[in-house]
């Protein structure tokens, strides 16, 4: 230990290259599916024939240059949508610090006890094997891993807990009180892909014992050692 601060990101050249790329890509996109409306109205069964009409109807160059510029936009709507998603972990002897989707968490090494990749998620666990945090990582699995190995942290190849989850069904026994409540509610957000009140409601779970992962929007859950004890 003792060699400074870590930080594991995107590179510089992932980064701009996305940034190149999904305007470029999407300007093209816009500009083929520009082309495409033309033979689209000519079709008797295709749906929103008055909305396409309409937009095969903007006299040139106008058409090609508006729908060239929608689909800059978007693709640097997108282009920030990733960057703000994107995760940062920043690893020092003393404290880890992980940033992601506009929110930025510090967990002290002295209480973190396991960290690991369940798939494409970083997961930190407390003493009693509750979840500290969890994010969504893109990162290279060997950079990662490097990062919390060079530092002392207790680094494991994978969940540790995986064979304690059990599926969730409604009014399932052996839950504290309200658990079932709190995973109904977020069942229908993990339905309606809200990941803000899906992540609050896992956030409720944790702080009366139970630990949540998703497979396919369905939830696996298991107890944390405190409340298990």
């Amino acid at each position: 230990m003792g060699t400074g601060e870590t930080v594991v990101a995107d590179s510089t050249t992932t980064r701009v290259v996305t940034w190149l790329s999904l305007p470029v890509g999407c300007a093209a996109l816009a500009w083929l599916l520009k082309l495409a409306i033309g033979w689209l109205v000519t079709l008797p069964w295709v749906p929103y024939r008055g909305l396409l009409e309409l937009i095969d109807s903007i006299p040139e160059p106008w058409g090609t240059v508006g729908s060239l510029t929608v689909g800059l936009v978007a693709g640097l709507v997108l282009g920030g949508i990733g960057a703000h998603e994107s995760l940062t972990v920043s690893v020092a002897d003393e404290r880890v610090t992980l940033e992601s989707f506009g929110r930025v968490a510090t967990h002290e090494h002295a209480d973190v006890a396991t960290v690991f990749l369940d798939r494409k998620q970083l997961v930190l666990l407390g003493a009693d094997t509750a979840e500290l945090d969890r994010r969504p990582c893109e990162l290279d699995r060997e950079r990662v891993a490097a990062a919390f190995r060079a530092h002392g942290y207790p680094w494991a190849d994978a969940d540790p807990h995986a064979d304690a989850y059990r599926r969730w069904v409604p009014d399932t026994p052996d839950l504290p009180t309200g658990a079932n409540a709190l995973l109904t509610a977020r069942q229908k957000a993990l339905g309606k892909t809200d990941s803000t009140n899906a992540r609050e409601l896992r956030s409720e779970l944790a702080r009366i014992g139970v630990v949540v992962r998703d497979d396919k929007r369905k939830q696996y859950w298991r107890l944390s050692a405190q409340e298990d004890g």
